[in-house]
């Protein structure tokens, strides 16, 4: 194990101790009621079962589970668990030795799993179920401690269950009743009167002191033989602790496969049940201590605990709340708390173990009332202040009904099909399409001449740009069509944005299909933009739609790294289908430019011989962002690409700008670097006049400065208002 270099001793010695006195009582109490249903005189090495393992959950689970002021100990979901399993076992007619080894087996079983799950790497898995599952679970287990110990809190018989031992007053106890309240009222007021010794270790203590107090009016308490108030003498037969436990390892040699059979189930639940308790817990200590525990490693180290556990004779369990933020502010600061946590609880064993025989089962009865009570998920109840949540609620009341009629198993295979549907439901209620734009509100970033754009906001609205959201899957499928369906029956064109679409499975893939085929039959296209290579849930949906045909260059579909190329594309066939054609037949000269249109030829002369002429090639740079320029580019002839850079070597398609068009006006105009890069579509023929031409220019033709400056401001305000058009239509969509 590898330790801090310089560990924070003497916080994590007193975290330990403070975690130690909180964990103690309640583990004594879980392993007596684990115990109790075998009979009466097992009672005692239930209480040293717990202890037991607490200590060797201490010692091991700290060294291979890592997690920083993590306190593992016996728990409550293992006292609900196994302590239902012994009670059906014995039921049953097993004997109390070999349901003795059945528990012990299931232990082992249960850390087994516990291992596998971390080795598997499921502990993320575990920690993300749903919070209405872990609230039933948690609620029903509390449930189930709470109805198991009613009846040791009244002094009930062994064999009388919760609905008898309140129908049966005559079988109560007042001398036990009186010792179980005065716990359980002084556990749940401690807390208000002193932080500094546990409420735990007070109630215990209280209810000692009660009994004892009592024993000074009724002489038969302070006997041990034959009383039945407290836990009695420690080993279960005539022979020592050690040598049963030794009878109990040699017995498990006669297991066999049809009985480990049985034990998978119970173990199985365990392992779920404990792994979930541990990294709750986990989960509220990163955020407590802005750390991140490390889950799967986790898992191994609280499976290998609750092995050493049960070899040890001890119960397993799990990492616990309450001794955690007990430990954290205590001043545990390392992985030393935890091992401090279980080295004092042997300490206190060997110290005090001969007192155990005279505690009283109902003070332990009081203890785990309240423990029971507080696992009991109250807080869930505001669900029912609105109909958005009822579900939720639903799903946690039919978890611990499930729980508390047939079993936890039930519970978990219930809890997680209600949150499969509920999930479902809610991916079902959002709209897949997040918003609709068509084309003659929404256009590319090609500058396109007035008479272009005039046609493009007549006949552009037979395209129609739909963005799509979230997960397009089975059940959102229908909805998708419905949507879909006006828009292929009336456009030519679909343009489906898929920027934040997470996932696509089957049906989906497959309705986009059949939305192909009723636009080919129209001769329309089915077009895709941004569609993802990775989304979070690690679908290539790329690949995915290739492996489904949709991308087949003989189908009506056409596929774009970016919506403004999906647009551009629709807007040149609409064009092009209106026959509206760009002459390139040779570069403009000056009087062609619609900027310098109607100037005299002695004013375009003057200002042409103030302008270079510069040639580019496709893909050649014109200039970069951050470069100093002050020239304006006029385009005779071509195309340019401006574009922004993002990180990762990324950009960002600003516009485009096509013959008898301009740009780098923003440099001509302030002076400062150039804000993005310019790139040559195709081979362009540009004129360039810089700012000290255009300055030297202006003293001899102010007329000519000031008609350029003004064309300038009408083409940029013409920009935009354009822009303008395109976010309103976004708004509203």
């Amino acid at each position: 194990m590898k330790i801090s270099k310089s560990p924070d001793l003497a916080g994590d010695f007193w975290g330990g101790l403070a975690a130690m006195l909180v964990a103690l009582p309640s583990a004594i109490a879980f392993g007596v009621i684990i115990f109790s249903p075998l009979g009466r005189a097992y009672a005692a090495s239930g209480a040293v079962a717990g202890i037991l393992g607490t200590i060797a959950l201490g010692l091991v689970a700290p060294a291979f589970g890592g997690t920083r002021r993590l306190i593992t100990t016996p728990s409550a979901p293992a006292a609900a668990v196994l302590s239902a399993f012994a009670l059906e076992t014995t039921q049953k007619g097993v004997g109390a030795d070999q349901a003795l080894v059945m528990l012990a087996l299931v232990a082992l079983l249960c850390g087994v799993f516990q291992i596998s799950f971390g080795m598997a790497g499921l502990g993320k898995l575990i920690k993300y179920m749903p919070y209405p599952v872990v609230s039933g679970y948690l609620s029903g287990v509390g449930l189930i401690i709470i109805l198991g110990q009613v009846p040791k809190f009244l002094g009930a018989p062994k064999d009388f269950g919760f609905w008898q031992s309140l129908r049966t007053p005559s079988a109560w106890e007042w001398h036990g009743m009186v010792v179980g309240a005065v716990t359980t009222v002084v556990m749940l007021t401690a807390g208000k009167a002193t932080k500094a010794v546990p409420a735990a270790i007070l109630g215990l203590a209280a209810g000692v002191a009660t009994y004892f107090g009592l024993g000074l009016t009724d002489r038969s308490l302070l006997e041990l033989a034959g009383n039945k108030l407290v836990i009695g003498a420690l080993a279960p037969t005539s022979a020592g602790f050690l040598q049963a436990m030794g009878e109990r390892w040699r017995a498990m040699g006669a297991i066999g496969l049809a009985e480990l059979k049985i034990l998978v189930g119970p173990a199985l639940t365990l392992a779920v049940l404990l792994s979930i308790d541990t990294l709750k817990t986990g989960v509220v200590l990163d955020a407590l201590t802005r750390s991140r525990h490390n889950s799967n490693r986790e898992l191994i180290g609280q499976g290998l605990g609750n092995l050493a556990a049960t070899f040890a004779g001890g119960v397993p369990g799990s990492g616990q709340m309450g001794a955690t933020l007990v430990n954290l502010s205590s001043g545990g600061q390392t992985r030393w708390s935890g091992l401090f946590e279980g080295a004092l609880a042997l300490a206190a064993f060997l110290a005090l173990g001969k007192l155990i025989a005279w505690l009283p089962i109902a003070a332990l009865a009081g203890i785990l009332l309240v423990v029971g009570l507080r696992m009991i998920d109250f807080r869930s109840l505001h669900l029912l202040r609105s109909r958005a949540t009822a579900l939720d609620f639903l799903v946690i009341v039919t978890v611990v009904v499930a729980a508390e009629t047939v079993g936890l198993i039930a519970a978990s295979a219930v809890g997680m099909g209600l949150a499969i549907l509920l999930f479902v439901g809610q991916k079902m209620g959002g709209s897949p399409v997040l918003r609709k734009a068509y084309g003659n509100h929404m256009f590319s970033k090609q500058m396109r001449l007035p008479e272009e754009m005039a046609i493009l906001e007549q006949r552009g609205d037979r395209s129609v740009i739909c963005e799509l959201q979230g997960s397009l899957f089975f059940g959102t499928a229908d909805q998708l069509y419905s949507e879909l369906e006006p828009e292929v029956k009336t456009r030519t064109y679909v343009i489906l944005d898929m920027r934040r679409v997470q996932s696509v499975d089957f049906t989906a893939a497959h309705l986009l299909e059949q939305v192909e085929d009723m636009l080919s039959e129209r001769k329309g296209f089915l077009i895709f933009s941004r569609v993802p290579a990775n989304v979070p849930s690690g679908q290539d949906m790329q690949r995915y739609f290739d492996l489904m045909g949709l991308a087949r260059s003989e189908r009506h579909v056409r596929t774009f790294a970016e919506l403004d190329d999906a647009l551009e594309w629709v807007e040149n066939r609409i064009l092009a289908e209106e026959r509206v054609e760009r002459a390139e037949v040779a570069p403009l000269e000056l009087r062609e430019i619609a900027l310098f249109q109607g100037r005299k030829e002695e004013t375009l002369a003057a200002l042409e011989s103030s302008m270079e002429k510069r040639s580019f090639t496709a893909r050649q740079r014109i200039f970069g962002v951050g470069e100093c320029g002050d020239e304006l580019f006029l385009i005779r002839q071509g195309s340019v690409r401006v574009v922004l850079p993002l990180a990762g070597q990324r950009s960002h398609h600003l516009a485009t700008f096509g013959r008898g068009d301009f740009f780098g006006e923003m440099s001509f105009l302030d002076g400062e670097p150039r804000s993005a890069d310019a790139i040559a579509s195709t081979d362009v023929e540009l004129y360039v006049l810089s700012r000290a031409r255009f300055d030297a220019l202006t003293g001899e033709h102010k007329r000519l400065a000031l008609n350029l400056m003004e064309g300038l401001a009408r083409v940029l305000a013409h920009r935009l208002r354009h822009t303008d058009r395109e976010v309103r239509a976004l708004e509203e969509a």
